[in-house]
């Protein structure tokens, strides 16, 4: 599938004007960005694992009960 829609693409490529191109380069630049900014870290995402457990081993934690409670005071 991916490589028939790149085909395609180099199809009409040509057939662009010069600001066509200009803006179609704008668009894919900002796909790339996007996906770079949202992309997962799983290495991060286990040292903040890692750390949330350490935080309740060592008490750093509210129950469900107490929150909801403190959540009334608000």
């Amino acid at each position: 599938m991916a490589k028939s829609v790149d085909i395609e693409i180099q199809k009409y490529l040509p057939l662009l004007g010069n600001e066509e191109k200009k803006s179609l380069l704008g668009v894919i630049k900002s796909f790339l960005s996007i996906r770079k900014e949202t992309a997962f870290d799983i290495a991060q995402y286990n040292k903040d694992i890692d750390l949330s457990i350490a935080e309740v081993k060592a008490g750093k934690y509210i129950s469900q009960d107490d929150l909801e409670k403190e959540i009334t005071k608000w």
